[in-house]
C-alpha cells in the first residue's frame, strides 16, 4: 500500500466533474483537413507578432518532447478590451499548429470568430483562472510531462539540487489536485494558490509558467522542466548520494533568477528559440 493520505470529495462535486467532461466531448468528429487560410494581413500586426510567437512555442514543446499528444494548452491575450485570448486547434498537434490556426477565444474558451476548428473549454479552465487574475499574465503555458508530473506528485515538491531548480524555486507556487480541471469553481482555487508567483506544480498534474511575453513564459516553463527532469534523475541515485548546496546559495540563487531570468528571456534565449524554431520547419509562422 501507498502510504499517502486521500483527499475526499463530495458525490456532487465528483460528478459534476464528470457531467462537465461528457458534454465537452459528445459533440466532437475527426478532422477532415488541415487546410488554414492565412490571416496575415487580417488582423493588426500586434496580433499577429503574438500569433507567431505562440505558434513558435508549441512547435518548440513538441521538439522538446513535452507534448502530450493533442493534450494540455498554451495560450496568449490578445491586445484589446475585449478579453479575447489565443488557444490551439483541440483536434491538432502541436507539430501542426500555425499561427493562423490559432483561435481566438473568450474567458470561457469559446471562439469568437468562425473557425473550422474545435476547442476545448474544459481545459481552458486553467488558464482563464490566471489570465483573469493577472493583468501579467499575457501567455500561459501548461504541460503534463512525466518529470513534472513526477515532481508535482512529490510531498517536497521541487528541491534544490541544481543551478536550474534555484533560479526558479522560489518564484513556484502549489495547487493541489481536485480532479480534471473542468469545474469552474476551481478558478478562484488556482488564483489564490498561484498568488504572485510566475510558475506552479499542479499537484499529481503537471506544470505551468506565465510571464508577460510567450518567450518570457516559455524560458520559466523550460527551466522549471529541466529543473524537474533533473531532480529525478538525481534522486534515482538514492538521498544518500545526494550533495547538499551550501547554506544561503539556494537564497542568492534564487534572487540572480529572479532578476535575469526575464531580460535574458526577451533579449537572448528567446530570438534564439525562434531562429531555432524557422530552422526546424517555418511553416509556424504561416
Amino acid at each position: 500500500m501507498l502510504g499517502y493520505k486521500q483527499r475526499t470529495k463530495t458525490g456532487s462535486t465528483q460528478m459534476g466533474r464528470v457531467d462537465a467532461i461528457a458534454k465537452s466531448m459528445a459533440n466532437i468528429s475527426p478532422l477532415g483537413s488541415v487546410d488554414i487560410p492565412s490571416l496575415e494581413g487580417k488582423v493588426s500586426d500586434q496580433e499577429w507578432k503574438i500569433r507567431v510567437d505562440l505558434a513558435a512555442a508549441y512547435r518548440l514543446v513538441a521538439y522538446f518532447g513535452w507534448d502530450d499528444i493533442i493534450f494540455t494548452h498554451l495560450s496568449a491575450r490578445v491586445p484589446g478590451p475585449e478579453h479575447h485570448f489565443l488557444l490551439n486547434p483541440y483536434n491538432l498537434m502541436f507539430e501542426e499548429v500555425t499561427a493562423s490556426s490559432l483561435i481566438k477565444v473568450d474567458l470561457e474558451g469559446h471562439p469568437v470568430e468562425p473557425t473550422p476548428f474545435i476547442t476545448n473549454p474544459a481545459g481552458f479552465t486553467i488558464h482563464s483562472a490566471v489570465h483573469m487574475a493577472r493583468p501579467d499574465a499575457h501567455a500561459v503555458m501548461h504541460l503534463h510531462t512525466p518529470h513534472g508530473q513526477a515532481v508535482s506528485a512529490h510531498a517536497e515538491g521541487l528541491l534544490p539540487l541544481t543551478q536550474t531548480a534555484m533560479l526558479i524555486r522560489e518564484d513556484v507556487a502549489y495547487h493541489d489536485y481536485e480532479g480534471v480541471a473542468v469545474d469552474l469553481d476551481e478558478r478562484d482555487r488556482i488564483v489564490a494558490d498561484m498568488g504572485v508567483k510566475g510558475a506552479m506544480l499542479l499537484r499529481n498534474h503537471g506544470t505551468l509558467a506565465v510571464g508577460e511575453t510567450v518567450g518570457e513564459a516559455f524560458l520559466k516553463l523550460y527551466f522549471l522542466e529541466r529543473a524537474c527532469e533533473a531532480q529525478i534523475l538525481a534522486l534515482s541515485a538514492g538521498p544518500g548520494s545526494l550533495n547538499v548546496p551550501p547554506q544561503g546559495s539556494p537564497e542568492v540563487t534564487a534572487q540572480q533568477g529572479k532578476r535575469g531570468l526575464k531580460r535574458a528571456a526577451e533579449a537572448l534565449a528567446w530570438p534564439a528559440l525562434l531562429r531555432k524554431a524557422h530552422r526546424l520547419d517555418s511553416s509556424f509562422a504561416t
